[in-house]
C-alpha cells in the first residue's frame, strides 16, 4: 500500500513542472507587455561571408558579400548588399508595427541592452566563416556586439544574441524575397 503512495506523491511534482514548462515552450514569442510607445530604438546589423586567403607565407581575410540592415525607430529599414566589390540598390522597406513591437520586445524585455560591448573572437584555423555586428540603440543606451558563427568562434556565444540574429535575418529573407 504504501508503494501506490509514493509513486503518486512523487508524480506529483513532476505533473506540475510538465505543465508549467509545456506551455512556455510552445509560445515562443517574447511578450511586449513591457514595450511602450515612447521606447525609441534603432538597430544596424552587418552579416559578412568571410575567407581566409592564403598567398604563401601570408594570409589575408576577406569578405565575399556583405550585407547591412539599419532599421530606423518608425520602422523604417534599409537593406544594403555588396557582393564581390560591388554594391547592390539599397532595398527600403517598412517593418509593420507588430514586426517591429516583437522585435523591440526581444531587445528590452530579455536585457539585451544589458550586455556588455563585446568581440567574440575567432579561431585561428577558421577559414569560412559568417561574421557578424550589431548595434543596438534603446532609450539611449547603446551596445555593439561583433560575433562569428559558433562553429567559428572561440567563447560561446549567449542564446539571447542569436535569437536577436535570427530574427534579424528573418527580416532580411522578408525583404530579398
Amino acid at each position: 500500500m504504501a508503494r501506490p503512495i509514493i509513486l503518486i506523491l512523487a508524480a506529483i511534482p513532476i505533473l506540475a513542472a510538465i505543465f508549467i514548462v509545456v506551455p512556455q515552450l510552445m509560445r515562443p514569442e517574447t511578450s511586449s507587455t513591457a514595450v511602450n510607445s515612447e521606447d525609441v530604438m534603432t538597430l544596424q546589423y552587418t552579416k559578412e561571408h568571410l575567407q581566409k586567403v592564403s598567398f604563401g607565407l601570408t594570409q589575408s581575410i576577406g569578405a565575399d558579400s556583405a550585407e547591412v540592415l539599419t532599421i530606423q525607430n518608425d520602422g523604417s529599414a534599409v537593406y544594403s548588399l555588396t557582393k564581390n566589390g560591388y554594391s547592390n540598390p539599397d532595398v527600403k522597406y517598412q517593418l509593420s508595427s507588430n514586426e517591429f513591437t516583437k522585435l523591440k520586445a526581444l531587445v528590452k524585455e530579455t536585457g539585451f541592452i544589458h550586455i556588455p560591448d563585446t568581440v567574440y573572437q575567432v579561431k585561428p584555423d577558421a577559414t569560412t566563416y559568417e561574421k557578424y555586428g550589431l548595434q543596438v540603440t534603446l532609450n539611449g543606451k547603446t551596445v555593439n556586439l561583433q560575433w562569428a558563427d559558433q562553429n567559428a568562434s572561440q567563447e560561446f556565444v549567449p542564446p539571447i544574441i542569436t535569437q536577436v540574429q535570427s530574427s534579424l535575418d528573418n527580416i532580411i529573407n522578408e525583404i530579398i524575397k
